[in-house]
Parts: C-alpha cells; structure tokens; sequence
C-alpha cells in the first residue's frame, strides 16, 4: 500500500469490519489478560490512575505503585485533597513527573468542576488536565461502553501491521488517517467495547510485539498485510526517533547534624516540584563551592527515555550550627541546575516521613529505598 493511500487505509479497515473486531473480541475473552488489578473495574478513577501511570512505563513497575496510591487515596476527591508534595512523593521513581502533577490538577478539575465524577464521553475527558485522546478513549471505552478506538503505542503498531500502513507516523496527516481507520474498526456493539479495547492492549503488549511478534499465535495472522511482506518487523514507519543523551553533575549531600540541605527544582522540565541536594557542573565546580573534605560515594547512572544521567556524590558531615550562611551562600552560587529559592535544610525525620518528595536516585543515596 502506498504509503500516502490513506484512502486505500479506509477502504481496507472497512472491508476487514466486522471480522478484524469479532476475532480480536473472541481472543480477548479466551486468550487476553485478565489479572491486572486494573482490568477488575469500571471505576473511571481506577481506569485513569493505570493509563496514566502506564504511560511509558511497564505494566510490572505499575503494579505496587498503583496499589499503594490506592490504598492512600481510595478515591478521586482523596487525591484532589491531598498535598501536591504527598503526591510526588508517592510517585517518585516512576518518573516523568509532569504525570504526576497533571494527576493532582485534574483530580482538582474533576472535584471542583464535575462533583468528584469523571464525565462519560471522551470528548469531555479531553477537557480535563492531562487526558489525551488516547487516555480519554481508553476511559470513555472501558468505563461507559463508548465506541472509540485508544491510539497508544502499541495500538498504532498492531494497526500499521495489519492494516499495511506505511505513512511516516511522524508526520500528522499519515497518523490522522491511521486514527480514522481505526475507529472503522471498532465493534458495533458497545457491549463489546471493552473486550476489544483490552485486546488491543494484549495484542500489542504479547504477541504484536516491536520485535519477533509471535505471528502464529495472532487472532488476526492470515489477515495481516504485515505478515504477508515477511517483514512485520518494518511496520509502523517513523523516522524521528528518539536520540539519547548524556549528562554529568556531582552532588553535595551536605549534613548538619541530623539536617540535609535540599533545593526544590523548578515547577517545569526533568524532576519539577522534586526536592535535591545541591548539583553542580563539574567536580572543580563542587569543590570550589564546598572547599571541605568530602566523603566520596559510588556514582549511579540514571536513565531516563531520552537521557542517560550520571551522577556523582560527596558527602560532607558537619556538627550541628557549624554551617554560616556565607559558606551556604558560596555553595548556591557555583550550584548548576535551575532551583526555586536558595534551598533549606530538611531534618531527615522529615524526608523518613515522606514530607519531602525526592528522585529515585536521591531516595536512594538519602534514605535508602
């Protein structure tokens, strides 16, 4: 198919309709994933806790996050009444902490604009902070039964496949056509909506995987245009990928009696809101600022989607009031990363309780988890 036919896409998904549908609703029921705790429910709340949480991540890192964010707030007004510093803390170490604010913000939307309900169509599901077209659908299909097609990652790589799409996904007219064709595909009966979106999940999570899909085992193998070129593999094109960088800070965890002190990131880019200790450009940059003896510690790498991150520490342990403010002072001017404020020293009671939310490798180096 060539690759700018998005006329010939439509054509095909309405040609396949509704045996593509039926067959994957089939498998689902006999074949898909039914033990996530996520799968149990059409509680919205539940429903878009998970897709957020899964955005980027996997399902087995998912799991104890989203048990314990229940367990401490059982329901959207618990979240929206909750601290934003309770929230990140609870959410460090899953990452892209935009997430977690979003989530906080739009718990607020939801208690304050819609009476603590998450509206049922996918259309007002957008209207809230940080649901998108895909997190809206998945809401819309699995807890009321709306027949939209979800347009995650792997729903776009199952469709490409079967669908012998070869439009540049990076560009946004080929992806648009691919999002029409699929809600083509959707079944007819709303009944069948969450089945099928599930499926879409399963399909694309253990068989129609980026590479060596099991196409044997597909509910949909004698009718993929992917399978018949012998090159599934090939399938979805998109040619702006992702390169990976690096970066380098040394970092003074610097203690003053039983305090540390910690500087909060600006609201905006990598950790926002979170809570570090001070992190310069370069090793001279760090000794220049603390002209002390330091105990260095083991570095870690930290690696994000699109970064590689190294980190390394030094540690310094000083009596209780044995710090001026003009050595603070001289620490803050040489510190690298952007901050709010000038920092403050946290008692480590207070990062114990969780009053504090760090990144996972600053939980690790401070209190160890």
């Amino acid at each position: 198919m060539s690759e700018f036919d998005s006329a010939a896409l439509l054509e095909r998904a309405i040609r396949l309709h509704p045996d593509l549908p039926d067959r994957l609703v089939a498998w689902q029921r006999t074949q898909g994933r039914h033990h996530l705790p996520w799968q149990q429910t059409r509680d919205p709340y539940r429903v878009w806790l998970s897709e957020i949480m899964l955005q980027q991540t996997q399902v087995s890192t998912v799991l104890g996050y989203y048990e314990r964010f229940l367990s401490r707030f059982p329901s959207v007004v618990d979240l929206a009444n909750a601290e934003l510093d309770e929230v990140l803390n609870l959410w460090s170490g899953l990452g892209y902490y935009s997430r977690a604010r979003n989530l906080h913000r739009c718990a607020q939307a939801v208690r304050d604009l819609h009476g603590g309900h998450f509206p049922g169509s996918a259309l007002e599901l957008q209207g809230l902070p940080g649901i998108g077209p895909s997190t809206a659908a998945a809401i819309a299909a699995f807890c009321f039964g709306e027949r939209i097609s979800i347009m995650d990652g792997n729903v776009r790589r199952v469709l490409s496949r079967v669908l012998g799409w070869e439009g540049d996904l990076a560009l946004r007219a080929h992806e648009r056509a691919l999002t029409d064709a699929a809600q083509r595909l959707v079944p007819r009966d709303a009944s069948d909506m969450v089945p099928y979106t599930q499926g879409l999940m399963d399909l694309g999570a253990t068989l129609c995987t980026p590479r060596k899909p099991a196409c044997l085992t597909c509910p949909w193998s004698d009718l993929c245009e992917g399978r018949k070129t012998g090159e599934p593999e090939r399938l979805p094109v998109k040619t702006n990928k992702l390169k990976r960088g690096r970066r380098e800070n040394w970092c003074l965890w610097l203690e003053q009696g039983d305090a540390v002190w910690l500087v909060q990131r600006p609201h905006t880019g990598i950790w926002s809101g979170l809570w570090t200790l001070p992190m310069f450009a370069s090793e001279a940059d760090l000794h220049a600022a603390w002209p002390h003896p330091t105990e260095a510690q083991p570095p870690l790498t930290h690696v994000l989607t699109h970064l590689d991150w190294r980190l390394h520490l030094a540690r310094a342990r000083t009596p209780a009031g044995s710090i001026t403010d003009k050595a603070l002072s001289a620490v803050m001017a040489k510190v690298s990363e952007p901050r709010l404020g000038e920092g403050q020293w946290v008692p480590m009671a207070a990062l114990l309780a969780g009053e504090r939310a760090l990144p996972k490798p600053f939980q690790r180096w401070l209190i160890g988890d």
